[in-house]
């Protein structure tokens, strides 16, 4: 495909995804056009639990809200050839290249859920000027995700049209339900990373200037997702508050308490309690009450050390007011190093686009949290080297916000450079 056709399909790649936002695990549709295109450009295919280890599936949605999304999914163009794979809500998509001649095996990482977040509807936001808005109120692809999407089709096709040129396979794995660090654990459970020689995840944005590019982005801090419940006892607060087990108490204790954990002195920690629900009237003592909580470190030690003090601070409200209580854990990442040596390869691509105004070799600037932590860990356990990149591009708004739109102009570089890294590790093998 010429450069400027595919620049031109990469685009109405992008839109599309954005107009059809899905959440976790529910990525059924955008699933389902994947497979359908990635099988016609001749990859082979492993779906859903082919991928996906069903144990480790954290903060899936309940069987009620997949059936009810697979319905939707349906009526609003999903690929009834492939729908069917991920009718459980289980949305992994790895396609594989076998060139059939002996090398290494190389991965890239791409994410595909969207956030819980209603698009603007202002005049000057672009993705409603053009057209392509989100149709689905409260779901948006407000981080980038659609464009990830996009580049891992571009450099399907790229890698299609040039096989014979290449070596070993080339594995693109579409993983679920990023957003939340929620996905990635699941598919590395299933081997889907087993034998991966190179492991590059990217990533669009992240405050990274247009036309700039970062081959390893070390910032991730390590992160658990809790879901706190506490089980207590109703009761009249007028006539009878001595016969309840107040719940709201309990966890209005645990909220304070959970911001007094002391810091550690080996690293940065962060915590938050994002949402505390509780009680069904003003007269009623509170019998139940639900946390969402959230912990960071700089390493997976560290933050081990702030989830156990969390655990420690629910037990002892729980006791306090005599009620029960129950843990969750939603949603998980790792702490993890990029390969220098495959970082370096990266740079070397960068640095020879024109499309790169400056390349960078590293940036440890703090950067949230993500779950590709676990592909990378995986193959690095198994003596191969993996790296996470940035691409830089002018951003409307910041990440996670109604307004986040990028520069799409950043979509064919980043293709460009994804398919460079591969010819640059074939040659090296």
């Amino acid at each position: 495909m010429e450069k400027v056709n595919l620049a031109k399909q990469l685009v109405e790649w992008r839109r599309d995804f954005h107009q059809y936002p899905e959440t976790g695990f529910l990525e059924m549709r955008t699933a389902s056009i994947l497979a359908s295109i990635l099988a016609d450009l001749g990859f082979d295919l492993q779906l859903g639990k082919e991928v996906m280890s069903d144990h480790h599936c954290m903060g899936k949605p309940d069987e009620e809200s997949t059936k009810k999304h697979l319905q939707w999914a349906m009526t609003n163009g999903a690929n009834k050839n492939y729908i069917e794979y991920f009718s459980g809500g289980y949305t992994g998509v790895v396609a594989t290249l076998d060139t059939k001649k002996e090398g290494p095996t190389i991965a890239y990482r791409f994410d595909m859920d969207a956030l819980d977040i209603n698009e603007s509807d202002d005049g000057d936001h672009y993705p409603n000027l053009e057209c392509f808005k989100s149709k689905i109120p409260d779901k948006m692809h407000a981080c980038g995700h659609d464009a990830h999407m996009s580049i891992g089709l571009g450099l399907a096709t790229l890698l299609t049209a040039n096989k014979d040129n290449l070596c070993g396979k080339i594995k693109l794995i579409f993983q679920p339900a990023e957003e939340g660090t929620r996905g990635a654990k699941s598919m590395v459970q299933a081997n889907v990373v087993a034998d991966v020689d190179y492991l590059v995840a990217s990533h669009i944005g992240t405050g990274v200037p247009h036309n700039h590019f970062v081959a390893a982005n070390n910032g991730f801090l390590a992160t658990t997702k809790l879901d706190i419940s506490f089980n207590g006892m109703a009761s009249h607060a007028g006539s009878r508050p001595e016969e309840g087990k107040n719940a709201l108490l309990a966890a209005a204790s645990a909220a304070l308490n959970i911001y007094a954990i002391p810091r550690h002195s080996e690293g940065t920690t962060r915590v938050n309690v994002g949402e505390l629900h509780a009680g069904t009237g003003r007269n009623i003592i509170a019998n139940q009450a639900k946390l969402k909580v959230e912990t960071r470190g700089e390493t997976s030690s560290i933050n081990d050390y702030v989830k156990d003090q969390v655990e420690s601070i629910v037990a002892g409200a729980a006791t306090m007011y005599q009620i029960d209580y129950d843990i969750e854990v939603v949603g998980e990442g790792l702490s993890c190093r990029c390969s220098t040596d495959l970082a370096s390869i990266l740079n070397e691509c960068a640095q020879e686009s024109s499309a790169i105004a400056e390349s960078f070799i590293e940036n440890n600037d703090s950067a949230g949290s993500e779950d590709a932590t676990y592909f990378m860990e995986a193959v690095q356990k198994n003596g191969g080297l993996a790296t996470y990149c940035i691409f830089g591009t002018e951003l409307a708004a910041g990440h996670h916000n109604e307004k986040f739109d990028i520069n799409e102009d950043t979509l064919l570089p980043a293709v460009e450079i994804l398919y460079s890294s591969v010819v640059k590790l074939c040659e090296k093998e």
